[in-house]
């Protein structure tokens, strides 16, 4: 966007003078030498038009001044355009359960479609990290490795789902070792984990404790995020006929202390999201607690303006000096 500056605006003090020599100007026809006689009824006559446009030579003396002023005030107009760059970022990864109790409607429309929305906000908020997404069960695999393309990772936070590809079951140790796999060879200035499970470690080959102690080893920070209501929450027991789920109330069981384990080993911090809003202020709270170092760079554009007033100042003042040597000459 181009904006219009001066370089030196001090010059438009000079716009002070200008009533000064208006009545300079009034004061010297003042003191013009005057003849008196008794009456001057003979000499009446209408003035030519000439006579009558005489005093405006002073007006373009004074319009030449002021685009003199303004051409010293040095009117310009600037584009500024600006880059960043990440100078210390941050690589995160996203470990997400999708065991089937994501399903519960305790947080709306249930657990895992209230995760991608917030999920997807946070990746929206971090434009000069890195970020990948895991998810696990029972198993888990990469979905999207660390990445500074977020439309990727939008698209891999839009297509998690519940399906058949890993086996149900929460096991926090395998997700949480596949994020590490995914960290340990980063060289940036600070590497991530977001853990976010709604049930208790109950498959897996790796515990959860272990995969804690590869993440602390290779300077991996995890915030372990448990999600769920407290007390009961509508969640899948069955498959219905039809293919869908049978629904039914059941205890919501997070094993917190795990998660607050893995978290103070690792330097993290534990949360707990027991309804929409409260998973989104957790989101925001581990945003602020991650910062990155940007560096600014910005450009100047120059496009100076002052020329155009030289030219109508050098004009104006051809066109008085010219007038007043050759057309009203005669004129007193």
């Amino acid at each position: 966007m181009k904006e219009v500056s001066f370089l030196n605006p001090e010059f438009f003090w000079l716009f002070l003078l200008l009533p000064a020599a208006i009545a300079w100007q009034f004061w010297k026809r003042k003191q013009s030498v005057t003849l008196k006689i008794s009456s001057v009824r003979g000499f009446k006559a209408e003035k030519s038009l000439l006579a009558k446009l005489k005093p405006y030579l002073f007006v373009l003396r004074l319009l030449a001044l002021s685009s003199l002023i303004i051409a010293m005030a040095r009117p310009r107009k600037v584009d500024i355009s600006s880059q960043t760059k990440s100078t210390k970022g941050v690589d995160i990864v996203m470990a997400i359960d999708v065991s089937g109790s994501m399903l519960a409607k305790d947080l709306k429309p249930n657990r895992m479609e209230a995760l991608k929305k917030v999920a997807a906000n946070f990746v929206d908020g971090r434009p000069n990290d890195r970020i990948g997404i895991v998810v696990y069960a029972a198993e888990a695999y990469t979905k999207t490795p660390v990445t500074s393309d977020k439309g990727i990772v939008q698209d891999a936070i839009r297509g998690i789902r519940y399906d058949n590809v890993l086996q149900d079951g929460t096991g926090i140790g395998m997700g949480l070792t596949t994020a590490v796999n995914r960290l340990k060879d980063s060289k940036a200035k600070s590497k991530v984990i977001i853990l976010l499970t709604d049930g208790v470690n109950n498959s897996g080959f790796i515990e959860p404790e272990t995969a804690s102690q590869i993440a602390k080893e290779y300077g991996i920070k995890v915030y372990t995020v448990g999600i769920g209501t407290n007390g009961d929450a509508m969640s899948p027991y069955a498959y219905a006929p039809n293919g869908g789920f049978l629904f039914r109330m059941m205890p919501v069981e997070i094993d917190v202390d795990l998660l607050q384990t893995i978290a103070k080993n690792t330097g993290g911090k534990y949360f707990r999201a027991n309804n929409n809003s409260k998973l989104e202020s957790i989101y925001n709270e581990i945003n602020k607690l991650e910062t990155t170092e940007i560096q600014e760079l910005k450009f100047y554009d120059y496009d100076e303006k002052f020329r155009p007033f030289v030219w109508i100042a050098g004009i104006l003042l051809l066109l008085e000096f010219g007038l007043r040597n050759t057309v009203y000459r005669s004129f007193i």
